[in-house]
Protein backbone atom coordinates (compact mmCIF):
# COMPACT_ATOMS: atom_id res chain seq x y z
CA UNK A 1 0.00 0.00 0.00
CA UNK A 2 1.01 3.51 -0.52
CA UNK A 3 1.69 5.90 2.42
CA UNK A 4 -0.67 8.47 3.07
CA UNK A 5 0.60 12.14 2.07
CA UNK A 6 0.65 15.54 2.54
CA UNK A 7 -1.90 17.20 0.08
CA UNK A 8 0.45 20.07 0.64
CA UNK A 9 4.09 19.19 1.13
CA UNK A 10 3.50 16.35 -0.63
CA UNK A 11 5.60 14.27 1.32
CA UNK A 12 4.66 11.13 3.81
CA UNK A 13 2.01 12.18 6.51
CA UNK A 14 4.61 10.95 9.22
CA UNK A 15 7.40 13.27 7.63
CA UNK A 16 4.82 16.15 6.85
CA UNK A 17 7.31 19.56 6.50
CA UNK A 18 3.80 21.70 6.66
CA UNK A 19 4.66 23.39 10.43
CA UNK A 20 8.26 24.81 8.90
CA UNK A 21 6.56 26.92 6.61
CA UNK A 22 6.94 30.78 7.03
CA UNK A 23 5.05 33.13 4.54
CA UNK A 24 7.74 35.46 3.19
CA UNK A 25 6.48 38.81 1.58
CA UNK A 26 8.06 39.32 -2.13
CA UNK A 27 7.24 41.50 -4.85
CA UNK A 28 8.94 39.01 -8.09
CA UNK A 29 6.56 36.56 -8.80
CA UNK A 30 8.27 32.97 -8.92
CA UNK A 31 7.46 30.34 -11.26
CA UNK A 32 8.79 26.74 -10.20
CA UNK A 33 9.10 24.08 -13.15
CA UNK A 34 9.33 20.67 -11.18
CA UNK A 35 10.45 17.59 -12.73
CA UNK A 36 8.02 14.68 -11.73
CA UNK A 37 11.00 13.06 -10.17
CA UNK A 38 11.18 15.93 -7.71
CA UNK A 39 7.15 15.55 -6.17
CA UNK A 40 7.89 13.02 -3.89
CA UNK A 41 11.44 13.41 -3.06
CA UNK A 42 12.06 13.71 0.43
CA UNK A 43 15.09 15.82 -0.23
CA UNK A 44 13.06 18.59 -2.51
CA UNK A 45 13.05 21.62 -1.69
CA UNK A 46 10.94 22.79 -4.23
CA UNK A 47 7.28 22.07 -2.86
CA UNK A 48 8.58 23.98 0.88
CA UNK A 49 9.91 26.76 -1.61
CA UNK A 50 6.31 27.26 -3.23
CA UNK A 51 4.38 27.02 0.53
CA UNK A 52 6.82 30.22 1.70
CA UNK A 53 6.25 32.23 -1.73
CA UNK A 54 2.80 33.96 -2.04
CA UNK A 55 3.32 34.80 -5.40
CA UNK A 56 4.49 31.44 -6.73
CA UNK A 57 3.12 29.21 -8.96
CA UNK A 58 4.56 25.24 -9.63
CA UNK A 59 4.13 23.22 -12.71
CA UNK A 60 5.15 19.87 -12.97
CA UNK A 61 6.45 18.21 -15.76
CA UNK A 62 9.32 17.71 -18.09
CA UNK A 63 8.43 18.95 -21.29
CA UNK A 64 5.46 21.52 -21.81
CA UNK A 65 3.75 22.39 -25.30
CA UNK A 66 5.52 26.18 -26.35
CA UNK A 67 1.85 27.45 -25.90
CA UNK A 68 1.40 26.28 -22.07
CA UNK A 69 4.79 27.21 -21.24
CA UNK A 70 4.38 30.61 -22.74
CA UNK A 71 0.94 31.40 -20.95
CA UNK A 72 2.74 30.53 -17.54
CA UNK A 73 5.67 32.86 -18.45
CA UNK A 74 4.30 35.82 -20.29
CA UNK A 75 0.42 36.07 -19.02
CA UNK A 76 -0.81 37.82 -16.17
CA UNK A 77 -1.67 34.88 -13.36
CA UNK A 78 -4.45 37.36 -11.96
CA UNK A 79 -5.92 37.43 -15.49
CA UNK A 80 -5.71 34.42 -16.81
CA UNK A 81 -5.31 34.75 -20.92
CA UNK A 82 -4.65 38.38 -20.60
CA UNK A 83 -0.80 39.57 -21.31
CA UNK A 84 1.08 40.51 -18.04
CA UNK A 85 3.70 43.63 -17.51
CA UNK A 86 6.92 41.08 -15.84
CA UNK A 87 9.34 40.14 -17.48
CA UNK A 88 10.57 36.57 -17.49
CA UNK A 89 13.61 35.53 -15.70
CA UNK A 90 15.47 32.23 -15.75
CA UNK A 91 17.94 31.63 -13.14
CA UNK A 92 20.27 29.79 -14.55
CA UNK A 93 24.33 29.72 -14.25
CA UNK A 94 26.36 31.00 -17.61
CA UNK A 95 26.77 27.72 -19.34
CA UNK A 96 27.34 29.37 -22.40
CA UNK A 97 30.55 26.57 -23.68
CA UNK A 98 28.05 23.89 -22.73
CA UNK A 99 24.86 25.57 -24.64
CA UNK A 100 27.04 25.68 -27.69
CA UNK A 101 27.36 21.97 -27.97
CA UNK A 102 24.09 21.22 -27.37
CA UNK A 103 23.00 23.33 -30.21
CA UNK A 104 21.00 25.60 -27.79
CA UNK A 105 19.64 28.67 -28.87
CA UNK A 106 21.11 31.56 -27.11
CA UNK A 107 19.71 33.83 -23.83
CA UNK A 108 18.25 37.08 -24.63
CA UNK A 109 19.79 40.04 -22.72
CA UNK A 110 18.64 41.05 -19.28
CA UNK A 111 16.10 44.08 -20.09
CA UNK A 112 16.89 47.52 -20.29
CA UNK A 113 17.30 49.31 -18.40
CA UNK A 114 18.45 46.91 -15.31
CA UNK A 115 17.86 46.53 -13.09
CA UNK A 116 14.57 46.46 -12.99
CA UNK A 117 12.15 46.96 -10.11
CA UNK A 118 10.80 43.68 -8.79
CA UNK A 119 7.37 44.21 -8.86
CA UNK A 120 7.89 44.25 -13.31
CA UNK A 121 9.91 40.58 -12.72
CA UNK A 122 8.75 36.87 -12.64
CA UNK A 123 12.04 34.24 -11.58
CA UNK A 124 11.88 31.27 -13.29
CA UNK A 125 13.53 28.12 -11.30
CA UNK A 126 14.27 24.39 -12.82
CA UNK A 127 13.37 22.35 -9.73
CA UNK A 128 15.26 18.98 -10.54
CA UNK A 129 19.39 17.66 -10.55
CA UNK A 130 21.65 19.57 -12.64
CA UNK A 131 21.15 16.46 -14.79
CA UNK A 132 17.13 17.11 -15.13
CA UNK A 133 17.14 20.46 -15.35
CA UNK A 134 19.85 20.35 -18.38
CA UNK A 135 17.51 17.84 -20.20
CA UNK A 136 14.10 19.93 -18.94
CA UNK A 137 16.33 23.24 -20.86
CA UNK A 138 16.91 21.05 -23.80
CA UNK A 139 13.56 20.13 -24.21
CA UNK A 140 11.46 23.56 -23.50
CA UNK A 141 12.99 26.18 -26.58
CA UNK A 142 10.82 28.83 -24.69
CA UNK A 143 13.33 28.55 -21.80
CA UNK A 144 15.91 28.77 -23.43
CA UNK A 145 15.58 31.97 -25.07
CA UNK A 146 14.85 33.64 -21.58
CA UNK A 147 17.28 36.19 -20.38
CA UNK A 148 19.39 34.30 -17.63
CA UNK A 149 19.68 35.49 -13.78
CA UNK A 150 23.23 35.04 -12.54
CA UNK A 151 23.90 34.73 -9.03
CA UNK A 152 26.35 37.35 -7.27
CA UNK A 153 28.63 36.18 -4.40
CA UNK A 154 27.03 32.36 -3.91
CA UNK A 155 27.66 30.98 -0.21
CA UNK A 156 28.70 28.06 0.74
CA UNK A 157 25.29 25.64 0.22
CA UNK A 158 24.52 23.51 3.68
CA UNK A 159 22.28 21.23 1.54
CA UNK A 160 24.58 17.85 2.35
CA UNK A 161 22.05 15.55 2.03
CA UNK A 162 22.12 15.84 -1.83
CA UNK A 163 25.24 15.86 -3.62
CA UNK A 164 26.58 18.60 -5.55
CA UNK A 165 28.42 17.72 -8.95
CA UNK A 166 29.91 21.33 -9.18
CA UNK A 167 30.90 23.52 -6.53
CA UNK A 168 28.80 26.66 -5.72
CA UNK A 169 25.80 24.15 -6.44
CA UNK A 170 22.68 25.49 -4.39
CA UNK A 171 19.10 23.41 -3.34
CA UNK A 172 16.57 25.23 -5.50
CA UNK A 173 15.27 26.67 -2.12
CA UNK A 174 18.46 28.39 -1.07
CA UNK A 175 19.23 29.26 -4.94
CA UNK A 176 15.81 30.88 -4.74
CA UNK A 177 16.48 32.60 -1.22
CA UNK A 178 19.97 34.57 -3.23
CA UNK A 179 17.91 35.45 -5.84
CA UNK A 180 14.95 36.99 -4.78
CA UNK A 181 17.53 38.65 -2.13
CA UNK A 182 19.54 40.21 -5.16
CA UNK A 183 16.28 41.42 -6.65
CA UNK A 184 14.72 42.93 -3.80
CA UNK A 185 17.87 44.01 -2.46
CA UNK A 186 16.94 42.71 0.82
CA UNK A 187 19.96 43.32 3.39
CA UNK A 188 21.15 40.56 5.26
CA UNK A 189 19.70 41.01 7.93
CA UNK A 190 15.95 41.96 6.52
CA UNK A 191 13.57 39.85 7.98
CA UNK A 192 12.95 37.78 4.30
CA UNK A 193 16.31 36.86 4.58
CA UNK A 194 15.98 35.90 8.22
CA UNK A 195 13.02 34.04 7.66
CA UNK A 196 14.23 31.71 4.89
CA UNK A 197 17.50 30.84 6.12
CA UNK A 198 15.45 29.78 9.57
CA UNK A 199 12.81 27.91 7.35
CA UNK A 200 15.86 26.37 5.36
CA UNK A 201 17.82 25.73 8.27
CA UNK A 202 15.08 23.73 10.19
CA UNK A 203 14.26 21.53 7.07
CA UNK A 204 17.79 20.32 6.66
CA UNK A 205 17.79 19.65 10.80
CA UNK A 206 14.60 17.50 10.17
CA UNK A 207 15.90 15.49 7.11
CA UNK A 208 19.63 14.91 9.30
CA UNK A 209 16.72 13.67 12.19
CA UNK A 210 15.27 11.64 9.62
CA UNK A 211 18.49 9.79 8.31
CA UNK A 212 19.29 9.36 11.58
CA UNK A 213 16.18 7.11 12.80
Amino acid sequence: MSRERCPHCHRASTTCICALVQTIPHKAEVLILMHPMEVHEAKGTGHLLHLCLPRSRLLVGEQWPAETLNTWLDDDWARPGQPGQRHSLLLYPDTEAQDACLGLQAPAPLPQPWPLPPEQLRLVIIDGTWRKSRKMLFLNPALQGLPRLALQQVPHSRYVIRKAHQSGQLSSFEATAVALAQLESWPADSLQVQALDQVFSRFMAAQMQYRQG
